[in-house]
């Protein structure tokens, strides 16, 4: 996917979530009384700013994360600096995560500042190279305000949703009334939109997952290659892990990762058995000759991450 293709997908997208949105909320102030609805927009939109505001204190505490300092992991912060200055971005905190899974993710807020965190996991499974290519791609992620924009975006799915579920409930409880099919209409239209809604933001977190992709190429010497060979081994990885019944925290913020550790077994399941005897690049190689399936088209509709074939096949063209 060219830039200029990634950035054109990226403002339909949004363009779309906040049209559609615009229209939907026009239809129900007309259909309806204003009070609630206003209420239930400030009610969700107040909500997702404290979780925004005080998220960080959150995943610290789910994903036993710390800050890390320069003695304790110099590599870590010599990589981070000579990325955030080819980036021209503030330098974020280092952290580490004490879980057994490989990833890494970006997160912050106003309070708390820019955080970058990678997993013990992480360092375990991959070259000083590949760790690179991934701080490189969490610091894309930063550069681009993802954090914000996902925040945004899933703010409007999460209002038609109380929307609808305040409809339906109150049909619910009103019996009889004449009204009441009105009332259920209302309900299961504005649960209609949550879900199509839903199913947008989600394709645009993976269409900002290749921009923060094409942030780690632009700044990491060979990076398409680095970055390649990181997520397959991510993956493959994260398989073995979880086959070991050791999924190390709550998914609850995999948007956050890398690599979406819910579809790892998924993605590489079938690789899981060689990544012990192949090299790096045959590894990648032998992800990229899987084909990718309707099926697993379908079920990347309903993901944060793109389908990771599809993603390699990227970092391919790029290189």
């Amino acid at each position: 996917m060219s830039l200029l293709k990634l950035r054109l997908s990226i403002f339909g997208t949004l363009a779309f979530i906040i049209g559609l949105s615009t229209l939907a909320f026009t239809i129900l102030l007309t259909l309806t009384g204003t009070f609630n609805i206003y209420f239930i927009i400030i009610f969700v939109g107040l909500i997702n700013l404290l979780q925004w505001i005080f998220s960080p204190k959150l995943i610290d505490s789910l994903y036993k994360v710390k800050e890390v300092t320069y003695d304790e992991q110099p590599k870590l912060h010599r990589m981070l600096d000579s990325i955030c200055h080819k980036s021209a971005l503030k330098k974020p905190k280092v952290m580490l995560a004490n879980i057994p899974l490989p990833n890494a993710f970006a997160y912050g807020s106003p309070r708390y500042g820019n955080r970058i965190a990678v997993t013990t996991g992480l360092l375990n499974s991959l070259e000083s190279e590949e760790v690179e290519a991934v701080l490189a791609h969490e610091v894309g992620h930063l550069k681009n305000r993802d954090v914000q924009v996902m925040m945004f975006a899933s703010v409007l799915p999460a209002i038609f949703y109380y929307i609808g579920f305040t409809f339906m409930l109150s049909s619910w409880y009103s019996g009889g009334r004449r009204d009441n099919g009105g009332a259920i209409i209302i309900g299961i239209a504005a649960m209609a939109l949550y879900f199509i809604l839903s199913i947008f933001v989600l394709s645009l977190s993976r269409i900002r997952e290749y921009y923060a992709d094409r942030h780690a190429v632009k700044t990491v010497d060979d990076g398409a290659r680095k970055l390649s060979e990181a997520l397959a081994k991510i993956a493959t990885s994260e398989t073995k892990t979880m086959l070991k019944g050791r999924r190390g925290g709550s998914s609850s913020f995999k948007s956050l990762f890398i690599n979406d550790p819910d579809t790892a077994k998924g993605d590489a399941s079938t690789l899981s058995k060689y990544s012990g005897r192949l090299n790096d690049r045959d590894l990648v190689n032998k992800m990229l000759a899987k084909p990718v399936t309707g099926l697993d088209r379908f079920m990347e509709l309903f993901s944060t991450h793109p389908n990771m074939v599809k993603r390699l096949q990227t970092l391919q063209r790029i290189q």
